[in-house]
């Protein structure tokens, strides 16, 4: 557990004696998971606190299942400008003590607009909100390090840095029998393939031959290669698949509750930087990730209590499966003599 503590508490506005708290995320699946370390903060700085988190249908099952709400909406993107009215206004009647918009995109900033001219205290990147975090460099920050550097501004500050965290999915879901290696006939170790579907860019993803190789070259050595990913991934999976049938394909069958209770227990895990990626490091499974170097590679890489190596190239597809299979071999996934 972070060791949080509660920082000029009196200086910020007392914030930390809130019992009415909204916590605002709106993102996709990765920015979610990087917004539950912040959540659990808030969490352990509002002891007793109402919690309330507003999202959207995309993590609204995650975010039922997390430990740190008391209530989630999952209304947060309305298109019509009627609709999003209605949700400004009901942020109002609310009367949170406390909201903290961990989503700082230019829609939370008109929501917190649409409630002057007496907005409720306020924790986000909007100069004239109640604890603004408005640092100039904040977009050069990683993201987790961005919603501590924001937390600390509305009082609350950390001893160690923000880590996502999804241990608590195994034992929130009762250890249920679907959760185990054992429901998808894995046996033994297994290291997780997270590819990238075959429509994107070469520059952006490691190609399907590699991941075929890095199957067979993982089977030889007594380890399983368990492949797991969304829609877009359903090609390249059956691919690695049919050249390495020891291989597990897990590609749409896997749910995210699932991969997460994978990952707690897989030896590794290898793939492409996907939002799933983020799901399997905050899980806990030791992670390689290709990253571009022409993207901001420290600021996307994916973060999580066992550590991460990221692997970077200007074009991904050119990384050698060697390279990658000498990582795994560091890390000490591959202990066991050829078998095949």
């Amino acid at each position: 557990m972070i060791p949080w503590r509660k920082a000029d508490s009196a200086q910020k506005g007392g914030n930390s004696a809130a019992k009415h708290v909204l916590v605002i995320q709106l993102g996709g699946l990765a920015e979610f998971v990087r917004a539950l370390a912040a959540a659990k903060a808030i969490r352990e700085a509002h002891v007793g606190a109402h919690i309330t988190l507003l999202t959207t249908e995309t993590t609204s099952a995650l975010a039922e299942k997390a430990p740190y709400f008391d209530k989630v909406e999952a209304d947060g993107k309305p298109k019509e400008p009627q609709a999003i009215t209605k949700l400004i206004a009901r942020i109002r009647a609310a009367k949170y003590d406390m909201i903290y918009d961990l989503e700082g995109s230019s829609r939370t900033n008109n929501y917190f607009q649409g409630m002057r001219p007496w907005p409720p205290k306020w924790s986000g990147p909007i100069a004239g909100a109640s604890h603004a975090y408005t640092a100039s460099n904040r977009a050069d920050l990683h993201p987790l390090d961005r919603y501590a550097a924001q937390l600390a501004a509305a009082g609350l500050a950390a001893n160690d840095a923000l880590t996502p965290d999804l241990s608590w999915v195994r034992s929130v879901l009762r250890d249920a029998p679907r959760l185990s290696p054992d429901f998808f006939g894995i046996r033994g170790r297994y290291v997780l393939l997270l590819p990238r579907g075959s429509d994107a860019e070469p520059s952006r993803r490691w190609s399907e031959g590699k991941y075929v190789e890095l199957a067979k070259r993982l089977v030889c050595h007594g380890v399983t290669p368990v492949v797991v990913g969304g829609p877009e991934e359903r090609q390249v999976g059956a691919a690695i698949a049919k050249e390495e049938v020891r291989a597990k394909n897990l590609v749409t069958r896997a749910d995210v509750f699932q991969v997460a209770t994978l990952a707690d227990r897989a030896a590794f895990a290898v793939g492409d930087d996907v939002e799933l990626m983020h799901v399997v490091a905050a899980a806990g499974a030791p992670c390689l990730v290709f990253l571009s170097s022409l993207a901001n590679p420290e600021r996307a890489a994916p973060r999580g209590r066992n550590g991460v190596i990221a692997l970077t190239a200007a074009v991904i597809a050119d990384l050698p499966v060697e390279q990658v299979e000498r990582q795994v071999r560091n890390c000490g996934v591959i202990q066991h003599a050829a078998t095949a």
